[in-house]
This record gives structure tokens, C-alpha cells and sequence, in this order.
């Protein structure tokens, strides 16, 4: 439930991969294309600062649905609710809140039924996440602090593996479907910098142990060079994971405000 939107986490290009080449008489290749037309859609898109979100996230046997705003113009902040269906899960089918800060992600299980130590919300501390689950941790925590909708568009750019796959209708908007698949070893090179090297070589060994061979990344871009649909999948047999994101609304305003410290309990403090 942490990662919801933020299933991948790409590093921007330093190699070059997402120059469109050639002078201005040179007529692009396929690839050379798409990497412009990322590119640009990155920018666009990162430029916007906030935009509403609504989407799906299939992870083994649970499913989980998303709806509210994001905005990462100072750090990711979201404000979501969030609805799980299918597993073992005790909150299934019950909506739940979540707000998500620059340091850390609240959980309101208080609205489904389930406080913990007395307390409606839980606080999942992005540092203490880190500490606790090793590598994944700090990815995680990564990720919780700078995804954004254009960090796909970075990783496909950065590998230079993407294609144009056609035309599409995106709930009545007319979209550019690219589409490009990585190998969980460009996946973990790829992954922020401020992961060591050791963190990064843990990573990929644990992705490879759960069955993790790739992740395919498909992205639709409107004619105003928007992402309006993101889709991330692996091929993992032990736990697939799937998720599907729609954008809209670019630049709506987001408000989330962090529960009283007396309404919330520690995650690693539950059960103490």
C-alpha cells in the first residue's frame, strides 16, 4: 500500500540516451523520435507541479484503487483514498485516507475500522522505513520522496529502450501509446543515486530471488505533451505486480494537512 503511485523510480539520463541527434536536415529514426517526444513530454509535464490521479494497483492476489491529487513542487505531497479489494487483508473493501509528505505517509485505518494503539491514523516514517527494511527501504524512501509523473518518462529515456506503439483514445483524449521493457538489472542501475552499491546489488538480488525478471513500462502522452496514462507491470511469478495511473487536471491544488500528533501512532512502534 506505501508505493501505490510510485511503482518505478528512474534516474535521469547522463549518457545522452534522450538527444534527438542529427542536425536539423537529418530525418530521425524511430527510436531517436520517441526519446525527443519523451523528452519534451518530461519537461511539460514536470513544469505543471500538481494534477489529480485516479488508478489501479495490482500487487499478487490484492487489488487496490486510487483516487485524489498529487503535487511535487516542493517534494511529493498526495492526498488519496485508497480501497482494497481481493487478499487476506482485514481493510478490504473499506476506503481508507492517505496522505502522503515530503517525509512521511499517514494511513487513517481509524476510517476502516482498525485503529492501531488507540489511534485512528498511522504514520509510516520514510527514515525509519529505510532503517528497518535495508535496500527496498531506501529505494522506497526514494521514491516516496520524488516520484513524480514524469520519473517513468526519465527511465524509458535513460535506457533508449522505448518505441511508438500508436494511437490511442485515453478517456476522450487523443494520445501517443509508447512502450519499452527493462531488465531488472538496467531496472536496479538505474535507480537513484543515492543508493550504494552494495544497496543497489542487495536490491537486485532480492528482485531476482522474488522472480522478477523485467518490467515492461507503457506510457500515453496527450497532444499537449501530458502523460495522461501510466501503466507498470513485472513479470515476477511470485508477486506480479501491475499498476495503471490516469492524469488529469494539471496544476489543481492539493491540500494536505498532517493529522494532530495525538491522533497518530509510530508504525515501528505498533504492538510496543
Amino acid at each position: 500500500m506505501m508505493a501505490g503511485l510510485t511503482a518505478c523510480n528512474g534516474a535521469k539520463s547522463d549518457n545522452g540516451a534522450g538527444s534527438s541527434g542529427g542536425g536539423s536536415g537529418e530525418k530521425q529514426s524511430p527510436l531517436q523520435a520517441a526519446l525527443a517526444s519523451l523528452k519534451t513530454a518530461a519537461e511539460q509535464t514536470d513544469g505543471k507541479k500538481s494534477a489529480k490521479v485516479d488508478g489501479t494497483v495490482k500487487n499478487g492476489p490484492a487489488t487496490q484503487t486510487l483516487k485524489g491529487a498529487m503535487d511535487w513542487s516542493q517534494g511529493m505531497q498526495m492526498n488519496v483514498d485508497i480501497t482494497q479489494s481481493g487478499g487476506q487483508s482485514p481493510v478490504a473493501g473499506k476506503p481508507m485516507k492517505a496522505l502522503y509528505t515530503p517525509t512521511a505517509m499517514f494511513l487513517n485505518m481509524g476510517a476502516a475500522g482498525l485503529p492501531m494503539g488507540g489511534k485512528n491514523w498511522v504514520k509510516y516514517d520514510y527514515d525509519a522505513l529505510a532503517k528497518k527494511m535495508g535496500p527496498a527501504g531506501a529505494l522506497l524512501k526514494d521514491q516516496m520522496q520524488n516520484n513524480n509523473p514524469n520519473r517513468a518518462m526519465q527511465l524509458l529515456i535513460a535506457s533508449g529502450k522505448v518505441k511508438e506503439a500508436g494511437k490511442e483514445d485515453v478517456r476522450g483524449v487523443q494520445a501517443t501509446h509508447y512502450t519499452g521493457t527493462l531488465s531488472v538489472s538496467e531496472l536496479t542501475r538505474m535507480q537513484s543515486k543515492s543508493l550504494s552499491e552494495a544497496d543497489l546489488n542487495a536490491l537486485q538480488k532480492q528482485m531476482e530471488v522474488a522472480g522478477t525478471k523485467t518490467e515492461t513500462i507503457d506510457l500515453w502522452i496527450g497532444s499537449d505533451n501530458l502523460l495522461v496514462k501510466k501503466r507498470e507491470r513485472t513479470d515476477s511469478a511470485s508477486a506480479p505486480y501491475d499498476s495503471t495511473v490516469y492524469y488529469s487536471d494539471y496544476g489543481t491544488k492539493v491540500s494536505v494537512e498532517v493529522p494532530p500528533a495525538g491522533e497518530t501512532v509510530d508504525f515501528d512502534k505498533i504492538g510496543q
